[in-house]
């Protein structure tokens, strides 16, 4: 049978896009869907953005940590509005990069929503395309929790797109994106208040890791309501009230000037896509596929966070790659799932390879061995603060493998990318030991541990 398109892709996100431009390097002719901007998530709505608004967010820090070093004081406001319309002007200008990717790659695109009509027809608006094989990658949204008033606080989705900046602003979950935007308001001036059900933030991450970035927030003004089993939100005249009740039915009451923001997690974009014409199978809304990324409709195949495996941009891209060597490029190959680094663009930054303490110890019992550092960086020395960085090295003792590395402190992503790979290749205590340190720097403490 003849189809329009080799592979359609339905979403451009990160994952879709990767996909769509392999393909068609190898000579795949290839379209491709979407209804939003070009770049889905991470470029209009998730790590570009957040990560201008982290840079923004350091600047009073910056400023007051030069007069230890013999600068004068600075006096400095933030213009909200200017600093929203640079941060989206540098989305805009990503968008256009896309859209010129795709074009020079000869992949079409297609403005709107893509809906299954059978497993190789795709409905988008009033035209129907054909393909030989579609891939799924539309991605996932933010979660709204099912708490009373709740259509009275903003997403991370609107975060970005605030008309004035917050004075006062709670934050309703402990993940990593809460955790991150409460620490970038909180760099911007906004008072901020965090509402978490558990003891610590950021479930599944190493505990150690956790407890540092707490207590850091803290010291930093974040305040941070722990073991929270209920909450309200009214809107009043004011602004909007939150009403949180504790695990010992002890009540509280904090009022924000406009907005709070619900960071409770993401689920995939997985609905209105016509899956049921299809014999595309899904689990609490994610599409299940198989290492190939392949679901049970053999030409259907689904990448990125609408599979809800790792919902990481270089994950979904790798997984895209990946699919378009095995479909089109003679390479089968699978995604690998271990070792994979990730960063927390918190104040201070954390970032993780490889497993927690916790993990490790169930996998490997007693034969764990930690090693950890616990210092103050000598840029804080003249700065007079008691900033601190902790790295940890989990080690196998048997075959002195290291098993997971955890840093939190300035520069850990960029310090972790690098340790990343020595994990990745299997590399021992006696590699990092027999490693020469680069003096001063903070990274050297990954190798000189004892």
């Amino acid at each position: 049978m003849n189809y329009d398109f080799d592979l359609f892709v339905i979403g451009a996100g990160s994952g879709g896009i990767a996909t769509a431009r392999r393909a068609a390097e190898y000579g795949a002719k290839v379209g491709i869907a979407e209804f939003d901007r070009l770049g889905g998530t991470c470029v209009n709505r998730g790590c570009v953005p957040k990560k201008l608004m982290v840079y923004a967010s350091h600047f009073p820090s910056l400023f007051e940590d030069a007069q230890g070093y013999g600068w004068s004081a600075v006096q400095s406001t933030l213009d909200w509005e200017k600093m929203v319309s640079v941060v989206n002007n540098e989305v805009t200008r990503l968008n256009g990069i896309y859209q010129t990717m795709l074009d020079k790659s000869k992949v079409e695109i297609f403005q709107g929503h893509g809906k299954f009509i059978d497993a190789h027809t795709i409905e988008i608006g009033d035209k129907k395309v054909t393909a030989d094989k579609i891939l799924i990658a539309v991605g996932g949204h933010p979660i709204r929790p099912n708490i009373l008033g709740i259509e009275h606080a903003i997403t991370s989705d609107e975060i970005f797109n605030l008309p004035k900046q917050p004075k006062d602003m709670v934050v309703l979950g402990g993940g990593y994106i809460g955790t991150e935007f409460a620490c970038i308001l909180n760099g911007l001036g906004t008072k901020v208040t965090q509402v978490i059900r558990g003891d610590i933030i950021l479930r599944g991450f190493d505990d150690d890791l956790r407890t540092e970035i707490q207590q850091a927030m803290g010291n930093h003004g974040i305040r941070i309501l722990n073991k929270i089993e209920l909450i309200a939100i009214e809107k009043d005249a004011d602004g909007v009230k939150v009403t949180v009740q504790g695990d010992k039915n002890s009540e509280e009451t904090v009022v924000a000037d406009a907005v709070s923001l619900a960071a409770v997690g993401r689920k995939p974009n997985t609905q209105n896509l016509g899956l049921e014409n299809t014999k595309v199978k899904r689990h609490d809304g994610a599409i299940c596929v198989d290492k190939y990324s392949r679901t049970e409709e053999e030409n259907i195949y689904a990448v990125g966070d609408c599979t809800n495996k790792i919902n990481l941009t270089p994950v979904a891209i790798n997984e895209g790659r990946a699919l378009a060597d095995t479909l089109f490029g003679g390479k089968p190959r699978t995604m690998s799932y271990e070792n994979i680094p990730t960063a927390i663009f918190t104040t201070p930054e954390a970032a993780t390879v490889g497993l927690t303490e916790a993990e490790a110890r169930e996998e490997y019992g007693d034969a764990v061995k930690v090693y950890r550092t616990r210092f103050r960086p000598m840029y804080y020395t003249l700065a007079g603060k008691d900033e601190k960085t902790m790295m940890k090295l989990v080690v196998d003792q048997n075959t002195d493998r290291v098993l997971g590395a955890h840093m939190v402190g300035t520069n850990a992503a960029e310090i972790i990318q690098g340790i990343a790979i020595a994990i990745k290749m299997g590399a021992t205590k006696a590699n990092f030991d027999a490693t020469v340190g680069i003096h001063p720097s903070s990274a050297e403490e990954f190798v000189t541990m004892r």
